[in-house]
């Protein structure tokens, strides 16, 4: 299995990187800039491309061309900004900047769209074609955050991944929507999951979980998908 996860150089995207993928699989890894040393990991093969998606276009076109030849069975698109402010007590939507909304709004909705885009026709070629879309509870109504931007962005994400399952139905395109909420991504994958799930106290997310829900959408037939997962801690109040 040929897998890609962009935004793969820290938080999230590092786990997925760490954690996915068994014995004979390739992951690719997707970032403004290479690590200095990529993982190490018995049995899989680990490329990286450097690729701005604030440059939705040309990033696009450089990692479809990077894949061309090999083709692709799963697209994570794991990417996502927020506002400067987001998440403190003190952020104020009147205080967000045009450039920054603007930047929020292409590397998460542009920046998913045309990269979609450029590597569907590597990703039809799969006998089991799946886009995992890793978004947020701020999608869903009700989620109590004022960011506006960032709950805009990943909105979208339903909306994109909505289109995609009808447009490409007849390909048995599998497109899923993680809708996480507040991650422990202070913790990585060395830490025991038991130590990770103690930060927070309830109120955050071990990233082991998210990867093991990820390995379990993967691991499914190419006759069965999960549309969409709601993924709070167990302590968030609004949920």
């Amino acid at each position: 299995m040929r897998i890609m996860i962009v935004g793969a150089s820290q938080g999230l995207g590092r786990a997925f990187i760490e954690g996915l993928g068994d014995r004979s699989d390739h992951l690719i890894g997707v970032s403004r800039s290479v690590p200095a040393r990529l993982p190490e990991r018995a049995g899989i093969e680990i490329d990286w491309i450097e690729a701005d998606l604030a440059l939705p276009e040309q990033a696009a076109r450089s990692v479809a061309e990077a894949v061309e030849a090999g083709g692709l069975d799963v697209l994570i698109y794991n990417l996502g900004l927020w506002e400067s402010r987001a998440f403190e007590p003190d952020y104020r939507f009147l205080n967000d900047s045009p450039a920054e909304i603007q930047r929020i709004v292409t590397v998460n909705v542009s920046g998913a769209i045309l990269l979609i885009q450029a590597l569907l026709p590597a990703l039809l070629r799969s006998s089991s074609p799946r886009i995992v879309l890793t978004g947020s509870t701020s999608a869903l109504p009700g989620h109590g955050r004022p960011e506006v931007a960032f709950a805009a962005s990943k909105f979208a994400l339903r909306g994109i991944a909505e289109a995609l399952r009808e447009g490409f139905r007849e390909h048995h395109l599998a497109v899923t929507c993680l809708q996480l909420g507040y991650l422990n991504t202070e913790d990585d994958l060395t830490v025991p999951v038991e130590h990770a799930a103690r930060r927070g106290d309830g109120e955050l997310i071990p990233l082991h979980d998210v990867v093991q829900l990820v390995r379990t959408l993967l691991a499914l037939s190419p006759s069965a998908y999960v549309k969409e997962v709601i993924m709070p801690a167990i302590g968030d109040a609004r949920f």
